[in-house]
């Protein structure tokens, strides 16, 4: 071969070589991505059972058992199994409604304080096997199971240590009682994915006829350690709940809320049952050495057990949405009660409530607006790999995050929109299994080619979901300022939720002044005094004004956005309180009797203890009026007293005479605590004068199980005077 033909070898040999160049640099380039290691661990670590309790959410707590049947919250342990009886009981309701309700499981009272057991037990006759319930042959715990497993449902256990019906308790052989308790209960059953421990633990009781106080030490009584192992023995998937864990802990307030700042971890070792620094329990420690997340729990009434005199104090779906977003949204999860009332059925009037609370919540995060085309980018992506690149934080899929480089502690992430997008939510995600690391960060918008601060916060966690007006950007910027470690963001979420819109609080002070507020400021509010219906026409509400004579309020909240409204409140107000003065009383601290006329309901007086002569209470209206009624809000305490049943109401002129204006009964007002509207014939009065002729004694507090002090209450009296 010559020389020509071996320099033109030569040259197809390199133009190949050098072809091949710009994919051999790709290659290197992508391998060299992939090998990028993740960042570090920071801190305590969740567990495999801690990550899937963190994916449930929101669930079902269901306070049913004898306390149903004895309208108390906690039973003595006095009581007898054949009180238990249900008439149509039905764990398929339960979980269809919390199924519906959008729950993920339910956790049931297998045990409550008073010891009656909702399953056959080996280990005492106090339990569904003797009562008159299915004759004795039910077995709740079975039929919940397996409802719930119907419905797809996650089951749960609560187990209270404390019995006040064992003979034997505080001493060894109950607590052997109460491990056999708790191996037939995750023997039995199915998978349990949560054992609930409280902290209410020794103190008076039945005790098998003993009805004493018995104390016990609750850090080593219940051989805590024998029983995690009992449970991690047969449930290994299942978390333990308790103050202290050891897997969840309790959010410290059955209110339904975290505070704003909430790690995921605490000093777990220091906390036991009934720890008394239980505020902590609300932030969790920064400085934590276990995993040891809240779960937020409420009721949806007052009370944990259903009773009756509760039917109109279900919560508003403005406080169920507000406990969602402090709970949920602040990297909790929700545990909501549902009292199962006497027939055994989820209430028709909480059913409704769940049902709308899904609506609201459904709407607000209907649509993600990230997915529409909008673009991501970082002020710093983890060894410029895409394993870790800013489009990982929107792509749904939440194994996936997006992470700095290790020694960035800070950073952003921009979301850009093609054209400027209304948002009010933003929902963020840390990649937990690394830990928790955020401390503190910022969320900005562009607006009109500016940029503003939309709200600052400290903590993340699984997730965090902010709340803020209506705001139309092109931009919107996450600043995280510090974290613990390299940032890891699973997911970053923007929505517009539509406005609010619930029916308005109305309330007036007793200068006569009226208040309307709605919980949206993006919602309009309209009313009438005339007695006719308002529309976004009538009389647009900006600032407080004065009602001082008969008035008919009827107001409605509007929405312009949807042109939607709600249905009219009305409310009717007489004359202003500020005058009113007491005049006497049977008994009674009068430095306190204000209460009964200061416009709020909420609040009350009552006469002295122990008085069971018919007591009274007399008021100086300040001037004289034509009186043709009066009205009586009773007690709206959780454990009310007093309660006016039959009723005298008295007018005079001068203080001294009294006339008899009407007398009767305040028909079922035990059970529905709703104002009374008394109308008589009109009279000449300056001085009025209510008499409780009997009234419902109540209960204390229920706890104890004994008969409150018998007293005459007055939450509210007003008069219904001539126009």
């Amino acid at each position: 071969m010559n020389i020509q033909s071996h320099l033109e070898n030569y040259k197809v040999h390199m133009k190949a070589i050098l072809l091949r160049v710009p994919l051999l640099f790709i290659f290197i380039l992508f391998f060299s991505c992939k090998q990028v290691e993740p960042p570090k661990p920071v801190g305590p670590l969740p567990s495999e059972r801690q990550l899937a309790w963190h994916d449930m959410k929101y669930y079902a707590f269901v306070h049913f058992n004898m306390n149903t049947f004895t309208d108390m919250e906690w039973g003595t342990g006095g009581e007898k199994p054949e009180q238990f009886n249900p008439t149509e009981l039905d764990t398929r309701q339960w979980a269809k409604v919390a199924k519906e309700a959008g729950m993920t499981g339910i956790i049931i009272t297998a045990k409550h304080h008073d010891g009656f057991c909702l399953w056959p037990t080996k280990t005492t006759e106090h339990s569904v096997k003797n009562s008159p319930w299915k004759d004795g042959n039910g077995d709740l715990i079975k039929d919940l199971s397996e409802a719930c497993k119907e419905y797809g449902l996650k089951l749960g256990i609560y187990l209270s240590p404390w019995d006040r019906n064992a003979s034997n308790y505080g001493e060894p052989e109950y607590v052997a009682d109460f491990h056999a308790q708790l191996r037939e209960l995750l023997t039995n059953y199915g998978d349990v994915f949560e054992v609930w421990f409280d902290g209410a633990n020794g103190g008076s009781g039945y005790y098998g006829g003993a009805n004493e106080t018995r104390k016990i030490d609750n850090k080593t009584y219940y051989e805590w350690d024998k029983t995690h192992a009992i449970v991690r023995e047969l449930q290994p998937n299942a978390v333990i709940f308790s103050d202290g864990g050891p897997d969840i802990r309790w959010v410290g307030t059955e209110e339904g809320w975290a505070n704003e700042t909430n790690w995921s971890i605490m000093k777990r070792d220091e906390i036991f049952p009934g720890w008394p620094r239980y505020v902590e329990l609300r932030s969790g420690h920064e400085d934590g050495t276990h995993w040891l997340p809240a779960e937020v729990n409420t009721s949806i009434r007052p009370g944990w057990y259903y009773h009756s005199r509760e039917d109109h104090q279900v919560k508003s779906l403005e406080r169920l949405v507000r406990t969602y977003y402090e709970s949920i949204g602040r990297n909790g999860n929700f545990l909501l009660n549902l009292p199962v009332d006497s027939r055994g059925l989820v209430h028709e009037k909480d059913v409704e409530q769940l049902m709308t609370l899904k609506t609201q919540i459904d709407k607000d995060f209907a649509k993600e607006l990230t997915t529409s085309g909008a673009k991501i980018s970082a002020s710093n992506v983890r060894g410029n790999s895409s394993n870790y690149a800013a489009e990982n934080a929107i792509d749904g899929n939440p194994e996936t995050y997006w992470a700095t480089d290790d020694g960035v502690v800070s950073g952003t992430l921009t979301i850009a929109f093609d054209t400027p997008t209304e948002i009010n939510r933003l929902l963020l995600q840390e990649y937990i299994p690394l830990g928790q690391r955020v401390e503190n960060f910022i969320v900005e918008a562009e607006v009109d080619d500016q940029w503003i601060e939309i709200d600052g916060q400290t903590t993340i966690g699984f997730r965090r979901i902010l709340q803020f007006e209506t705001i139309k950007a092109t931009k919107v910027r996450v600043d995280f300022k510090m974290a613990k470690g390299p940032l890891v963001i699973s997911n970053l979420e923007l929505y517009r939720a539509p406005n609010f819109l619930v029916a308005p609080k109305i309330s007036r002070d007793v200068k006569g002044m009226v208040t309307i507020s709605v919980p949206d400021e993006e919602v309009e509010v309209y009313y009438t005094t005339d007695g006719s219906i308002p529309s976004e026409n009538s009389t647009k509400y900006e600032a407080s004004f004065l009602v001082n004579s008969p008035t008919t309020l009827k107001v409605i909240a509007y929405d312009s956005q949807s042109q939607m409204q709600t249905e009219p409140v009305t409310t009717y107000y007489d004359i202003p309180k500020e005058p009113w003065k007491v005049l006497t009383s049977t008994t009674g601290d009068l430095r306190k009797a204000h209460l009964l006329f200061d416009e709020d309901p909420n609040t009350y007086w009552a006469t002295d203890s122990n008085v069971k002569t018919p007591q009274d209470v007399s008021i100086d209206l300040g001037d004289t009026y034509s009186i043709k009624g009066f009205t009586y809000w009773p007690n709206q305490d959780r454990y009310p007293t007093g309660i006016i049943t039959n009723y005298e109401f008295f007018t005079s002129t001068n203080g001294k005479n009294w006339k008899l204006a009407a007398k009767g009964e305040f028909s079922n007002i035990v059970n529905s605590r709703l104002e009374q509207r008394v109308e008589f014939k009109s009279t000449k009065a300056r001085f009025i004068k209510l008499r409780g002729v009997k009234v419902d004694p109540g209960a204390s507090h229920e706890i104890s199980g004994q008969v409150a002090d018998f007293k005459t209450s007055y939450a509210e009296i007003g008069v219904i005077t001539e126009d």
